[in-house]
């Protein structure tokens, strides 16, 4: 989010408030909430101070950087944790966060496959998934035995 509306607005969200009962928490209407969103106009301190109260991040709305004073004991170890590591150490957490995340979805590929062995082996069908296939191991039939 890049500008101070935005970043009210997705504090407001993320505290699941309607602009109203945001706007009534900050001592003001809801139409002038609504014009601080939409960055036609800019909260006052004593706005502000007042969402303080509900847990509003004012230093990430007034900078978009968030104040790590208000991460629970959870974030808060997380973080000094990770910054106590050397560089392969946060590598390696942030591998494991990255593969944390729910997968990608993989369109099919339209169109056939088809290999065809020295064996006669044939293969088909449609390319939707990742993987490899191994066929034989060298101990197919021997000569004059089917």
């Amino acid at each position: 989010m890049h500008t101070l509306g935005q970043r009210l607005k997705q504090e407001r969200q993320r505290l699941g408030m309607s602009q109203a009962e945001f706007a009534e928490v900050g001592g003001i209407k809801k139409l002038t909430q609504i014009t601080y969103e939409q960055d036609k106009n800019s909260p006052d301190t004593a706005y502000l101070a007042l969402l303080m109260t509900i847990g509003v991040d004012v230093c990430y709305v007034l900078t978009g950087h968030a104040n790590m004073q208000l991460l629970n004991q959870e974030e808060s170890e997380l973080v000094s944790g990770y910054r106590n590591l050397d560089t392969r150490g946060k590598a390696g957490v942030l591998g494991l966060m990255d593969g944390m995340k729910p997968p990608v979805a993989i369109e099919p590929k339209p169109g056939k496959v088809k290999f065809a062995g020295k064996v006669h082996q044939v293969v088909e069908g449609d390319q939707t998934v990742r993987g490899s296939l191994h066929i034989g191991s060298g101990t197919g039939n021997k000569k004059g035995k089917r």
